[in-house]
């Protein structure tokens, strides 16, 4: 793992509050799935918070994030309000997005979340826009692009790296490579599993690194970041990572016959959260007491948020055809 002198030892305690918030959310809300509370499709992101902090918190607030369909984590990080989250899951009037986009479709333009797409690869076109309107218009704004190892297969990825690529636009294209599209592995879909390789063609910056370790893809996306402000173009991060529930929902998915209990455990053990805190401990920035003040803190964040969520109203039916182009 990085080492913890390699980062401003200030800065620690908030990813591993960041890291803690999201994992604590998302915790949460696949009890309230299991109950039947929440409607609808949820996907969590729970074992690939290092990725979403280590990348946001070398962002500023109006640099721009697009996301998928597993970006809670994405919302929580790029600063987004826990009950404005809470309550879009939940679908209700006071979310993000009104109750209108549940977990798939945020948005929160007041922290650069331009929105996160059901579509593989929904956000690829929308950030390389972004990034070439902003670069017209003399801003040295930054879009940050989320992506799983699936959204490599998709047409608009190829397309839009290398448009990226020649016009040299402030893209950072991150992908969160937890070795499996919804049910099928890496290893069945694609002759060559290195993702990073991908940005050779284009003559960009592509980089593997370990994205369980929060302190390394915050490292990365600095020089990334910095790359592309300065007007050097994209950079392709692959952050290998797991996600320990399943493809949606909160169960396992070990009954599937895809992935075994000694995987999934093998990446359990490399838990991104429970590493910083060791991490922390080692280096002398938190004591043991000081990591469960923080876990004390977050529990009553996001009992918070859930409490809300629940308290708030549905969508009004008369608003129904608002925002909607006709």
């Amino acid at each position: 793992m990085t080492s913890a002198t390699e980062t401003d030892p200030a800065a620690l305690p908030d990813l591993y509050r960041q890291m803690r918030r999201i994992r604590r959310l998302e915790e949460e809300i696949a009890d309230c799935v299991e109950r039947k509370e929440i409607g609808g499709p949820t996907h969590l992101y729970i074992g690939q918070e290092a990725i979403a902090v280590g990348v946001c918190s070398t962002l500023r607030r109006d640099d721009l994030i697009c996301g998928g369909h597993r970006s809670h984590g994405h919302y929580l990080a790029k600063g987004g309000d826990m009950r404005s989250l809470a309550a879009e899951i939940f679908g209700r009037a006071t979310g993000c997005a009104g109750g209108r986009g549940g977990s798939m479709h945020l948005v929160a333009r007041e922290i650069g979340l331009l929105g996160t797409s059901a579509l593989v690869g929904g956000g690829m076109g929308v950030g390389v826009g972004a990034a070439l309107a902003n670069t017209l218009a003399g801003l040295d704004r930054v879009s940050t692009i989320f992506f799983g190892d699936g959204a490599v297969e998709e047409g608009v990825f190829a397309e839009t790296l290398n448009f990226a690529a020649l016009k040299r636009l402030p893209v950072l294209y991150i992908c969160e490579n937890n070795l499996y599209s919804s049910h099928m592995p890496i290893s069945t879909r694609q002759p060559v599993g290195e993702i990073w390789r991908h940005a050779e063609p284009y003559g960009i910056p592509g980089i593997r690194l370990d994205g369980n370790d929060v302190l390394a893809v915050r490292a990365a996306a600095t020089v990334a970041v910095a790359r592309a402000r300065q007007g050097d173009g994209p950079t392709l991060l692959e952050c290998m990572t797991y996600r320990w529930r399943g493809h949606v929902g909160p169960a396992l998915d070990l009954d599937k016959g895809l992935r075994t209990r000694e995987e999934l455990d093998s990446w359990i053990a490399r838990d991104p959260i429970k590493r910083l805190g060791i991490t922390m401990q080692d280096a002398g920035v938190m004591s043991s007491a000081d990591l469960r003040h923080i876990d004390t803190e977050v529990d009553r964040e996001v009992a918070d948020a859930i409490a809300f969520a629940r308290s708030s109203p549905l969508p009004d039916p008369a608003t129904l055809l608002d925002g909607v182009y006709r």
